[in-house]
């Protein structure tokens, strides 16, 4: 049995409380993710579910809310978005330690490194990264009211909120003193744009928190919603740059597949996500910088959480311990590069 679950007990929730569920379960944690803890639950008619559930230690204040999480699937799940079905969340703590949430299975491919690349054809790379923005397009043409998340959070001010809340997590979370944090968020601050509209942001959108038809060049399922807040739209669309590499250039993020043959240079997406929005996208840099500061922030308290232990067995080996150390230096240095130049 993984981690974080209780077999008993879940297995126990999970037959009273979603419709269809047929035990026994077998439960098997999902890898590659760094924030909250996911399995895949199979029934035993065969019938898949996934969990989500907080990470067993450390967790920073306000993060890993998983039934806020569960809240904004709910309410996304009659849009054009395409996204898991929520079938039931627990906030009883007596049955796994921790809430959870449960939401339907979706077959799809995790497109997060530049091996994963392979897996979608090179007549399907345009197609995939064109339905990845049209998508985050979608997203942000929702009315926030309609939908029910108009009290998710606050409508204004989204960057001065979030370079309160990144430099409150930066000075709980930080193991050792880099200096382009402080440097970037200053800069930043001093240069705050006005926000173009309020929007549902997701605030992780990437290849790498989506699930693609690679046959059909389509993305099925949008995932990873524990950042999601009203805001400014052109967060998302900034941070999509900290990301994307253009074709022929050194990857940017080893975690993305963007880069190779078939995939449109950052300026495409751009070009396309104005023309379906018409939002002033010339100031996209501010946004590139901000983005990749706050990844910054995000990278030091996943590896500060690692290092303490918070994903329970899903640790890391000393390698990619350092390498998840070192990303947070790398992305400080690219946000001063970027800040630089507003």
């Amino acid at each position: 049995m993984p981690p974080g679950i209780d077999d008993a007990r879940v297995s126990a929730w999970l037959a009273d409380n979603v419709d269809g569920a047929a035990p026994p379960f077998s439960f098997e944690a999902i890898s590659g993710g760094r924030s909250n803890l996911t399995y895949t639950v199979t029934g035993g008619d065969g019938r898949r579910f996934v969990v989500r559930r907080p990470p067993l230690d450390h967790v920073l204040e306000s993060a890993h809310d998983v039934a806020r999480e569960h809240r904004i699937i709910t309410a996304l799940g009659a849009s054009p978005v395409p996204m898991p079905v929520a079938l039931g969340v627990c906030t009883d703590v007596d049955v796994n330690g921790a809430p959870f949430y449960v939401m339907t299975h979706i077959e799809g491919a995790v497109l997060d490194s530049q091996d994963k690349a392979a897996l979608l054809p090179v007549d399907r790379r345009r197609p995939a990264s064109e339905h990845l923005i049209d998508i985050l397009a979608d997203l942000h043409a929702l009315d926030v009211d309609a939908v029910g998340l108009g009290d998710l959070s606050r409508r204004d001010s989204y960057i001065e909120r979030q370079l309160r809340r990144w430099t409150r997590q930066w000075e709980r979370a930080k193991t050792r003193e880099i200096p382009q944090i402080d440097e970037v968020a200053g800069r930043l601050a001093s240069r705050v744009p006005a926000q173009q509209g309020v929007v549902i942001a997701h605030g992780d959108y990437r290849f790498g928190n989506c699930l693609t038809d690679v046959e059909a060049g389509r993305i099925v399922g949008v995932l990873d919603w524990e950042l999601c807040t009203l805001g400014d739209p052109l967060a998302d669309v900034g941070y999509l740059g900290v990301y994307w590499s253009d074709p022929g250039e050194l990857a940017t993020r080893h975690n993305d597949p963007s880069g190779g043959e078939g995939f449109p240079p950052y300026s495409d997406l751009l070009e396309r996500y104005a023309a379906r929005t018409g939002r002033d996208l010339a100031g996209i840099g501010y946004y590139v910088a901000f983005a990749s500061w706050r990844l910054a922030v995000i990278s030091e308290g996943v590896y500060a959480r690692f290092r303490q232990g918070a994903m329970g067995e899903y640790g890391m080996g000393p390698e990619e311990l350092d390498a998840f150390k070192s990303g947070a230096e790398q992305l400080a240095d690219a946000a001063l590069v970027a800040a630089r130049d507003l």
